[in-house]
């Protein structure tokens, strides 16, 4: 029986404090960390533990991806760096947002949104039928701020 230190790293992520993942993520990475929410820099820091310990992905593993990859943007590598919807979540996500007292959820779908049973081209809609007024809807769901950033 082996005493793999692996398991205890990964589990100490969960309790290690914030200043603290983002030195790791310096070290492990040998870059600043980005501006995400700390589950994104822990599920981002297990992942690279591992990885550095245990191997990354098996290089057909790695020509399957692009393969794929290829037939989404055509094998054009521009297309590859750029999504046009980069604003819009990906299809399955839920959007949790409260309003005077009542949680409305909204559910990312391939063509659009579902709020209440019912689609929805843009986020803008669902929230002038929730609010009555004109809401961005990126900014109403918390998916965008306000003030643009200079």
């Amino acid at each position: 029986m082996t005493n793999d230190p692996i398991p205890a790293r990964l589990a100490a992520l969960k309790t290690t404090p914030t200043p603290e993942l983002k030195t790791q993520w310096r070290e492990l990475f040998d870059s600043e960390p980005p501006p995400f929410n700390r589950r994104y820099l822990e599920s981002r820091l297990a992942y690279r533990i591992q990885e550095l310990a245990y191997g990354g992905l098996k290089p057909e593993t790695v020509r399957r991806l692009e393969r794929l990859g290829e037939e989404l943007d055509g094998g054009d590598r521009t297309k590859s760096r750029i999504r046009a919807d980069r604003d819009r979540p990906i299809a399955g996500t839920r959007l949790i947002r409260e309003w005077q007292g009542v949680e409305h959820v909204v559910t990312v779908t391939a063509d659009g949104f579902e709020w209440q049973g019912r689609p929805y081209k843009s986020l803008s809609a669902i929230a002038r039928a929730i609010t009555g007024t004109r809401w961005n809807g990126l900014v109403f769901f918390g998916l965008k701020n306000r003030r643009r950033r200079t």
